[in-house]
């Protein structure tokens, strides 16, 4: 599950910290620019992830000097809305619009070479989850397979999210 917090009526556990980005392709910003701060993003098409409510606003933040930080929230709305991340990655990648991602499915195998990050300076916030936890129902002790998994998952989401 991707979550800042697992639920309390199952066992979680931690498999590793998540952040989102704002990404699109080169060709949408070959044809489109660049946005340079995020009061831009209004005269761009978003790609939405699917929330309760018509309109959108997407929240950033940014260190500014010495410790102060920046926060803002801009409306933001587009051709296009779906409820899965990779559905929102593969329209992004065939230069619909550009969007908020999960790390890991941005910098996923097919993903990689295709996104571009925007905005960089700037830091989503309150979008997605910060972590990925593997979540079971409640026993005493975790089956051996189960604690396997998630060990191996560990390590492999221990290498992290990049490019």
């Amino acid at each position: 599950r991707h979550a800042n917090t697992a639920p309390d009526t199952h066992v979680a556990h931690v498999l590793c910290e998540s952040r989102a980005l704002l990404v699109a392709s080169r060709e949408y910003l070959r044809r489109h620019g660049t946005p340079e701060h995020p009061s831009d993003l209004s005269k761009h098409e978003c790609l939405l992830y699917l929330r309760d409510g018509g309109m959108q606003n997407w929240s950033f933040e940014r260190i500014h000097g010495r410790k102060r930080i920046e926060r803002l929230s801009v409306p933001v709305s587009g051709p296009f809305k779906a409820n899965n991340s990779e559905v929102l990655r593969e329209a992004v990648i065939g230069g619909l619009g550009m969007s908020l991602l999960p790390d890991f499915s941005v910098f996923g195998s097919q993903a990689s070479g295709h996104l571009v990050p925007i905005l960089s300076e700037w830091r989503p916030v309150g979008f997605f989850g910060s972590r990925l936890h593997a979540i079971r129902p409640w026993a005493p002790k975790a089956p051996r397979a189960v604690q396997c998994l998630i060990d191996h998952l560990r390590r492999i989401l221990a290498r992290g999210f990049s490019a």
